[in-house]
């Protein structure tokens, strides 16, 4: 059972009449169809997408849904588990990672490295990041999970838990395999998680460095996401290129405040695929804004838990909440309510899902988003439960 906590507050936004439609904040990501014409944007390419971050929101799409090979930006996803490893405290930057004979082996695009070769965490997510190092990518996988194949195991377990059911892995690093493939759409959804971790843009957003400097074999990495130095605001994300896939790149930029992600699959050159992710991000940045409601982990509500070491628990967005804006509209109300569950027994456990903030525009529902616990409750012992209910017999007196 869940409980209504009310509207908490009204305020003037942007009109409601926005010509996209509003995205749902869900586990699940939706894809929204614009309600109006868009623009030609993307001519010279197979597929395309462009994609508002907080909301999820597309404002662009040319066959987003067409199955394609995604060449490196399968790195994507790589540098996605990478991420969730180091969040999870099972990989630290210093941990150092050894490059097995496979790995070593792997053609394209690489940094080099040889068998038994060891580097930090660090220098393989530069490596991969920056180089788009196969042998890099490969040595972290099968560090992470002891194969490269239990590694794939859990990138497609990964894709499926974003929702994504146009993607398929087959290795960790985009070379030519068959039944590996993705879409411009679900190559958007994973950028849209990767870069919700800050420490990634150092990464993905850097344009030159170096590998092995104190050595005689220094290293020269330069990105080859070429926006990252030419496109103000550009922090990611991961080019592509095969003969079959052709040129392919998915970009994030940011601008005064709004993030969004742009992704070309399929374009003859180099030069046209970034051309047609520029004129996107122009698009993006020219025609719409974002209002931030709260941001990722900010207290929202509290909620009572029973049994538990402390009484109460704060409720947190779980992510940032925004509501997308077509620039120049008119004003409307929108109203926020939270629904939580209605009762809440100890232990909870940090992340939680105890809640959901939901906003309307009137009776639509403009976006919901899931409010989780913001620390661990531990079970109260029996003798501080007792102690607590003895204080609640000598207050009555």
């Amino acid at each position: 059972m869940k409980r209504f906590v009310g509207i908490l507050l009204c305020f003037a936004l942007f009109s409601s009449a926005v010509p996209v439609g509003w995205a749902q904040s869900e586990k699940q990501p939706q894809q929204k169809q614009r309600e109006t014409e868009q623009p030609q944007l993307v001519d010279n390419a197979s597929s395309a997408v462009l994609l508002e971050q907080d909301t999820g929101q597309v404002l662009f799409d040319k066959n987003s849904n067409e199955k394609l090979p995604p060449a490196s930006m399968t790195k994507i996803m790589t540098m996605l588990l990478i991420m969730e490893q180091i969040e999870s405290g099972k990989l630290k930057l210093k941990d150092k990672v050894r490059t097995s004979e496979f790995a070593a082996s792997m053609g394209g695009s690489q940094i080099f490295l040889e068998p038994g070769e060891e580097m930090t965490v660090d220098e393989m997510l530069r490596g991969i990041a920056i180089a788009s190092g196969n042998d890099a990518s490969v040595a972290m996988a099968e560090h992470i999970s002891g194969s490269m194949e239990g590694f794939v195991k859990m990138m497609n377990n990964k894709a499926k838990d974003l929702g994504l059911k146009n993607t398929q892995f087959q290795n960790p690093t985009g070379l030519p395999a068959k039944e590996h493939y993705s879409t411009a759409y679900d190559m958007a959804v994973m950028a849209k998680e990767l870069m919700k971790y800050p420490l990634i843009r150092q990464y993905t957003g850097k344009y030159e460095d170096y590998l092995r400097e104190s050595t005689d074999k220094k290293f020269w990495l330069v990105n080859t996401n070429k926006l990252v130095r030419f496109y103000p605001g550009v922090d990611g994300v991961k080019t592509g290129f095969t003969t079959e896939a052709r040129y392919c790149l998915t970009a994030s930029a940011e601008k005064n405040g709004m993030r969004v992600i742009a992704v070309v699959m399929g374009a003859p050159t180099s030069k046209d695929r970034n051309a047609q992710v520029t004129k996107l991000l122009d698009y993006a940045f020219s025609q719409y804004t974002t209002k931030r409601l709260y941001k990722k982990d900010q207290p929202i509500a509290s909620i009572q838990v029973s049994r538990g070491k402390k009484k109460t628990v704060s409720l947190v967005a779980s992510d940032n909440v925004s509501l997308l804006l077509k620039r120049g509209e008119s004003a409307s109300k929108v109203t926020e309510e939270i629904v939580m569950e209605e009762k809440v027994k100890a232990p909870v456990k940090k992340g939680d899902a105890l809640g959901t903030l939901v906003v309307k525009s009137g009776d639509k529902v403009i976006t919901k988003e899931p409010l989780v616990a913001s620390e661990d409750i531990t079970e109260a012992s029996l003798w501080e439960l007792f102690k607590r209910g003895f204080g609640m017999f000598s207050k009555s007196e």
